[in-house]
């Protein structure tokens, strides 16, 4: 795509249509051309300080032709760094490399081995323009060519330059690559010196990213020259929330800007107690629960009742320094008028009564109340006794009833309490005999006459035995269901 300077721009850049005065304009043309220059190049933003033989005086912004330590490259003009300068922003040498120092020292990408050629003409820029749309192809077939040879790497980008003479790829692994068949393949495929690169996952937003979601350009991408690590502490101090989705950047890591607030919120943090100390505060003494940074608050629970007041930090202090509070006066209660005759009763009702009138009134008080505590229902504790009681009197006599019963009843046959009907038969143990029943004669039963089984009946007949208990069972049954003593025995003769 051709790059064609509109006229507007050019208008702009004509120091007579910026609104300057005829002196600021005839000064402006007095400058001379600038020895050195600051300018910015690559994909990943290097920083260096070139001298420049120009012919006219250039402005922040302008595209330049440098040749630096990797090639022949496009750079852009930051500022100057000397006092014939055309920039009105220019710098001093002093102040720019005080901006290094204080930016990451010897880790700042900072260079002075190069020098500036001219200023870049359209040709250039349209080449370097066609460079830059031959950069995807380029990426697709690097990563083919890693795949063929299966190394573990993963190919972030790669950067040509304009003289073509140097190809970076940027790749991240976690192992280390052998590049001796790897090399030799890539610059016989592009006819260029290879460099390959290893990056971090912060290095490779910085080449890849370009919004967070603030809104705003990625900070590494933007201005961030040295990518330093942060640490959860910082998230931990600036109150803010722990969840990795919410506190990490685009590079997976927690998010650069979390440095920028660090020394302010250590330094606040100071002023502030730490919890659970006691503290005295204008309403008391008290300890310390929670605090805000930013704000300077402290949350502190009083010992007095309990309370708990947002006392800034300010106004802390010993807590065995505390002033003692004035206690308030008791306000002044108006004294009302009694009801008749005039007179000024006050809270008192009796004030200004007879001796008589005050017997009369205090014994009929006294009657009404005596009154009204018998109607009052008794307590809880009082209400148990009195079922407990009656309970037990109950009881007593249920006994003496029982007692009474049991005299009379005779003595072989005692009542017992029915028993609940079970549904389904009980398993029966074939290898016990049947109990014989107390209350029944012995001459009745066949079985007593011969203690052996086999003598109560003939041989080759089956046993008897689960039937009669059958047939014994069932009429117990029936004595029950008709009111007559429980057991097998026969009812006494009446």
């Amino acid at each position: 795509m051709p790059i064609v300077p509109l006229p507007r721009f050019e208008a702009e850049a004509d120091p007579r249509t910026r609104g300057l005065s005829e002196e600021e304009v005839r000064t402006y043309e007095r400058l001379k051309p600038p020895e050195t220059v600051v300018v910015k190049y690559g994909q990943a933003g290097l920083i260096g300080e070139f001298p420049a033989r120009l012919d006219r005086v250039p402005g922040c912004g302008t595209k330049f032709v440098l040749k630096t330590p990797r090639g022949t490259e496009i750079g852009e003009m930051l500022t100057t760094t000397c006092s014939n300068g055309g920039c009105g922003k220019s710098l001093t040498r002093r102040e720019m490399l005080e901006y290094i120092e204080n930016s990451g020292g010897r880790q700042y990408p900072f260079t002075t081995a190069g020098r500036v050629l001219r200023i870049a003409s359209v040709e250039d820029l349209q080449h370097m323009e066609r460079l830059h749309d031959l950069k995807r192809p380029m990426l697709q077939r690097v990563r083919e060519i890693v795949l063929e040879q299966k190394l573990p790497m993963k190919v972030v980008d790669v950067e040509p330059i304009l003289g073509e003479e140097l190809l970076t790829i940027y790749f991240l692994s976690e192992t280390r690559i052998d590049f001796r068949d790897l090399s030799p393949r890539l610059s016989e495929e592009f006819h260029s010196r290879v460099e390959l690169r290893q990056v971090g996952a912060r290095e490779e937003a910085r080449l890849t990213a370009d919004y967070e979601r603030c809104g705003q350009h990625c900070c590494c991408k933007q201005f961030l020259k040295v990518l330093k690590p942060v640490s959860m502490k910082s998230a931990k101090v600036q109150k803010g929330t722990l969840d990795p989705l919410k506190i990490s950047g685009r590079c997976g890591r927690l998010m650069c800007c979390l440095r920028y607030e660090d020394q302010t919120y250590a330094d606040l943090k100071k002023n502030l107690p730490h919890r659970k100390t006691r503290v005295g505060t204008p309403e008391g003494a008290g300890v310390v629960i929670d605090s805000q940074i930013l704000t300077q608050l402290v949350l502190v629970e009083l010992e007095a009742d309990g309370s708990r007041i947002a006392v800034p930090v300010e106004q802390l202090c010993d807590p065995s320094a505390i002033p003692p509070r004035p206690v308030p006066a008791a306000p002044a209660r108006p004294e009302r008028r009694a009801a008749g005759g005039g007179r000024s009763g006050g809270d008192d009702p009796l004030r200004g009564l007879s001796e008589a009138e005050v017997s009369r009134r205090l014994g009929r008080s006294a009657a009404e109340a005596g009154e009204s505590r018998s109607e009052q229902p008794l307590p809880r504790q009082a209400r148990h006794q009195n079922r407990a009681a009656e309970v037990e009197a109950e009881l007593g006599a249920s006994d003496a009833d029982a007692s009474r019963g049991e005299s009379e009843q005779p003595p072989d046959i005692a009542p017992k309490p029915g028993r609940k009907r079970r549904r389904g038969r009980r398993r029966r143990r074939p290898e016990a005999p049947p109990a014989a029943t107390e209350s029944a004669p012995i001459e009745s039963r066949p079985e007593a006459s011969d203690p052996s089984p086999q003598a109560a009946r003939p041989s080759g007949d089956p046993p008897r035995e689960s039937g009669q208990r059958k047939r014994r069972r069932r009429g117990g049954r029936r004595r029950k269901r008709k009111g007559g003593p429980e057991g097998g025995a026969p009812p006494p003769p009446a």
